[in-house]
């Protein structure tokens, strides 16, 4: 059986990747690494690791029900890095919306190392 190449598309299998990430078995050990797991945890609609990875200061910004409602209305096509610093990640996340239209989300995120882990912190969205 093939293995599944990784949602992030780091060319690498999911269970090599994301996956141990996303079960808790290994930390994102980059903050590129843990906004490609984000990626595929909308993926596979792992609202938990989400919730979980986004700082604490953030978290009441937030729903469940808004996160499951974003990550399972839409068809996750691909993720596209544009540029990354050692806190910051440039993407875009292209996906198919609930009329089966191809979207792009284009965003600047920002993340923080605290107590070993790294953490969502907010973006800025571009538009087109």
């Amino acid at each position: 059986m093939a293995m599944q190449s990784c949602f992030c598309g780091s060319g690498i299998s999911f269970n090599q990747c994301c996956q141990p990430i996303l079960e808790g078995t290994q930390h994102a050990m980059t903050a590129e690494a843990l906004m490609r797991s984000r990626y595929s945890a909308y993926a596979i609609h792992n609202v938990d690791y989400l919730i979980a990875t986004t700082h604490p200061s953030q978290r009441a910004n937030y729903s469940k029900e808004e996160i499951t409602f974003w990550a399972t209305s839409n068809q996750w096509q691909r993720l596209e890095i544009l540029a990354v610093t050692p806190t910051t990640v440039t993407f875009k996340a292209y996906y198919l919306d609930s009329n089966n239209q191809l979207q792009v989300h284009h965003e600047h995120s920002r993340f923080v190392f605290e107590n070993g882990e790294w953490f969502y912190v907010d973006g800025d969205y571009f538009e087109g």
